[in-house]
């Protein structure tokens, strides 16, 4: 799959699109068990917060997954060419109102793995027309390609502030 160009998908995407791989579907087909993998080695963190009113290892696990979700869903409607402008979503609110920081860790780390291969699915079974189609999420432009790379770059962009925020003393 080729990287998406930059008329391809609003500029704050630009971090996360730019720090996947060009093999982008090996890279996400590795997160799904490199991600779970280092969920697990950390479980005594679960409940860790790095600094006051910043989420804990649950709550970021959480939000990779709601955002995953939300992402998958754009990814769907843009393949499927719907040309209906997709909303955006607070982040934050999203977090606050999980329940997460609640759950049981293990729970969620099983959650991680069954939405990343959905999807898996859904992106192994897309065209290089699908992914061409473009649609209008949070008021720019997105491509199904692009869509790709974000869930790539989005969780790869999480794992980094965890290594570095979260992990660091068991490093």
């Amino acid at each position: 799959m080729k990287r998406p160009q930059a008329e391809e998908f609003g500029a704050f995407y630009k971090g996360y699109i730019d720090a996947v791989e060009d093999d982008v579907v090996t890279e996400i087909r590795q997160q799904q068990t490199s991600l779970p993998a280092l969920m697990r080695a950390n479980t005594a963190k679960a409940n860790f917060a790095y600094a006051d009113e910043k989420w804990t290892l649950k709550e970021l696990l959480g939000h990779m997954i709601d955002t995953e979700r939300v992402m998958a869903y754009r990814l769907l409607r843009v393949s499927r060419n719907d040309s209906t402008p997709l909303p955006g979503f607070d982040e934050n609110n999203f977090v606050k109102f999980s329940g997460h920081r609640n759950a049981d860790f293990e729970k969620l780390i099983q959650e991680f793995e069954v939405v990343r291969r959905s999807t898996l699915f859904l992106i192994e079974n897309l065209t290089e027309e699908q992914l061409n189609y473009r649609g209008t999420a949070s008021g720019y432009p997105i491509s199904g390609r692009a869509l790709v790379f974000i869930i790539a770059g989005h969780l790869k962009h999480h794992v980094k502030i965890m290594r570095e925020r979260y992990l660091q003393e068991i490093l």
